[in-house]
């Protein structure tokens, strides 16, 4: 096959592509120019695609002696993922950027460009697999489940999983960078980037109020009505937050206080013990299924965090006028679910496919507004 390797210039993507080079496929690897200003160097284990991280993909594709070349889509990624997570977040919803890009950028831009130039695939190092199943390819958890992306994956649907790539899926972490060590990659020991990559800093509230600027308010008790603190920003806070509150009177019992609601409208925040966080039924609209959507409910597990435990479900797909939706039902309350995230579903390893969160009950109530 003549497969696109999309190279980020870490170890997990030069170990992909040197798989699918020794699988014999015939390779030619990208590295995507997503920042219109990259910085020069990273910043610790922060952040990505900075011009240290292009140079460091051209030389392993140097290494495999395959062809190089770097793709912008800078402009593609600043209208499909940066203004969405900006949009997002004003709105009052948490929003997972990783998820938008996959969906948006590597496997719609790149895939569509890839196929359109006579390519059959596009690998990513990406820890998932895609299995051979009854009714076509199926999106699955990885070995590793310490390093298991297939939340982030769980936007692909059929036609993106026909043209993927994961060459990782099978693999430990530990083994990758060995691998990579033995085949002299000089990514082999560079460390794995995290958090969100157009924020290199961490302070995703202080790079909104930048481009939202600042919008004061109340941070409310929720039990007792009364404003215990404020703030510059509804948008900066997320339901289930508990550092950087900044409260100036605490709760009469001394414990401590989490976000359970945010109101952007109002520019209020509300706060309350950890009970009020809890709920049982999650609400959530824009399905999209790795495969045909379910017929009836589905009696699996859905994972709410790109690293949280799968919790058993039963998962009802309503099916509207206007628009599909879900509703899922929790076999045991969880904490801390915020509007944006997204909902992925499970059958086993199997990923069935994922909607975005619009509100969660408990018994119900209401965990407050968002």
């Amino acid at each position: 096959m003549k497969v696109v390797a999309a190279l980020s210039g870490g170890v997990d993507s030069a170990v992909a592509a040197s798989r699918a080079v020794e699988a014999g496929h015939d390779v030619t690897a990208i590295h995507l120019a997503l920042s219109r200003s990259p910085q020069s160097h990273r910043t610790g284990a922060r952040g990505c695609c900075t011009l240290e991280d292009a140079r460091d993909a051209r030389r392993v594709a140097d290494v495999l002696g395959i062809p190089f070349y770097v793709w912008d889509l800078s402009e593609r990624f600043a209208e499909d993922v940066i203004d969405d997570f900006i949009e997002e977040y004003s709105a009052g919803r948490t929003p997972n950027p990783c998820l938008r890009c996959n969906e948006k950028i590597k496997f719609t831009a790149v895939l569509d460009r890839a196929l359109a130039l006579g390519f059959d695939a596009v690998s990513t190092g990406h820890y998932a697999r895609i299995v051979d199943g009854p009714h076509g390819r199926e999106l699955h958890r990885a070995v590793d489940p310490a390093k298991d992306q297939s939340y982030v994956l769980g936007v692909l649907d059929a036609q993106q999983l026909a043209g993927a790539m994961f060459p990782l899926g099978d693999s430990l972490k530990s083994d990758v960078r060995a691998e990579a060590s033995r085949r002299a990659l000089l990514v082999a020991e560079k460390p794995d980037s995290h958090d969100i990559c157009f924020i290199p800093s961490g302070d995703t509230g202080g790079w909104l109020r930048d481009r939202l600027g600042a919008a004061p308010g109340d941070i409310v008790d929720a039990e007792s009505g009364e404003a215990v603190g404020q703030h510059d920003g509804a948008f900066a806070f997320t339901v289930g937050q508990r550092r950087g509150l900044g409260l100036g009177r605490p709760a009469p019992d001394g414990a401590r206080r989490y976000v359970v609601g945010v109101d952007t409208a109002s520019s209020t925040v509300l706060v309350g013990p950890p009970v009020l966080l809890e709920v049982d039924t999650i609400h959530a609209d824009r399905p999209r299924w790795c495969g045909a959507a379910p017929t009836g409910p589905v009696e699996g597990a859905v994972q709410l965090r790109a690293h949280g435990e799968p919790v058993d479900a039963v998962v009802e797909v309503m099916h509207d006028s206007s628009d599909d939706r879900v509703v899922a039902h929790l076999r045991a309350p969880v904490r801390g679910v915020a509007p944006g995230q997204a909902l992925v579903i499970y059958d086993g390893t199997h990923v069935l496919g994922s909607a975005t969160i619009t509100r969660s009950t408990r018994g119900g109530g209401g965990v407050g507004p968002r």
